[in-house]
């Protein structure tokens, strides 16, 4: 063979060699990632880790909520409100209890590049809606091993996630940095304010300023809510934000019609931070877009140090925020 050839066939091993050696990688022994588990078809890791949790009274105290960079409450059917907890600077061992996913949370996630969901199930029309979003769901038909149900409470009130065994890594940045947000300065103005209460149709949230322990110290349908370790919940930041709810085209088990919340468009909003009110302004341009807070003289709104809870409260008399 001349030398021609035989740098031919080494280049032709070479190559073949460097095929084999990256579909081993890739998943050779049957454990290879799906093509949706690549979110939107990045290839990358998800940036943030949505949970979908429970909020009536038997599923109370919640598991992890804590731990939580941002807590999104909606309005759900039956006028009750339900939590989609968001997490990447810290995740903590166990999650819940972990319910059904709401096309308002598809919506509402676009603000994150490439988020994961962990949910108990949806309505079986909204499954393939959810499959389509630029977004990994993991629910436990995806991974069994991560889902257990709890023995100290009646389903559907027990089913909680080990958030270390599904396949999400926290990048150990606060997800509100995902939002363009960031901890600052207060604005200018504001007015002092101990309490402020969102009431939806069937529930309410309150949230009580604590300057000790410098927290919007949180109450749920007119109760204290705890951790699962007995420690009180509280906020750092509340943004209190005026939405359209409308009715979807899904509903449940029971012929309820279930809400959708409109988080694309611009509206008002009350921000409460160290112990005070701001009136604020919101606008989102498009579901892709990030949600902007701004003062009435379009200063943008920093936040406080602490968790941060979003709460979509519904404009027209469905709902209402008070002041106290």
């Amino acid at each position: 063979m001349s030398a021609a050839g035989v740098k031919t066939s080494i280049a032709a091993l070479f190559s073949a060699l460097v095929l084999a050696v990256t579909a081993g990688c890739a998943g050779g022994d049957g454990s290879s990632p799906s093509p949706s588990s690549s979110p939107s078809g990045t290839g990358g890791a998800a940036d943030v880790l949505a949970v979908k949790i429970d909020n009536v009274a038997p599923a109370r105290p919640h598991t992890g909520l804590e731990q939580a960079d941002i807590v999104y409450v909606e309005q759900v059917e039956a006028g009750l409100s339900r939590i989609l907890a968001v997490y990447s600077s810290d995740l903590p061992p166990v999650i819940g209890p972990v319910r059904s996913a709401r096309e308002t949370d598809l919506e509402l996630l676009r603000q994150f590049d490439r988020p994961t969901l962990a949910f108990s199930g949806a309505q079986s029309r909204l499954l393939p809606v959810i499959d389509r979003a630029p977004l990994e769901p993991v629910p436990p038909s995806q991974a069994p091993g991560a889902y257990f149900r709890g023995p100290d409470r009646a389903a559907p009130h027990n089913l909680y996630l080990r958030p270390e065994r599904i396949p999400f890594e926290s990048s150990g940045a606060n997800a509100v940095g995902e939002l363009g947000l960031e901890v600052g300065a207060p604005p200018p103005g504001g007015e002092p304010e101990d309490s402020r209460t969102v009431r939806y149709p069937s529930a309410s949230v309150t949230f009580t300023w604590s300057a000790e322990r410098e927290r919007w110290l949180v109450s749920l349908d007119d109760s204290p809510a705890g951790t699962a370790e007995g420690e009180r919940l509280g906020a750092g930041t509340v943004v209190v934000q005026d939405v359209t709810v409308r009715p979807s085209d899904f509903g449940d088990r029971s012929g309820n019609v279930t809400p959708f919340t409109e988080t694309v468009g611009a509206g008002s909003a009350v921000v409460l931070r160290d112990g005070r009110a701001y009136e604020a302004r919101w606008a989102r341009p498009s579901a892709d877009a990030d949600t902007v807070f701004s003062t009435p003289d379009g200063q943008r709104v920093d936040l406080a140090d602490g968790p941060l809870w979003i709460l979509y409260a519904p404009r027209g008399g469905a709902g209402s925020a008070t002041a106290r």
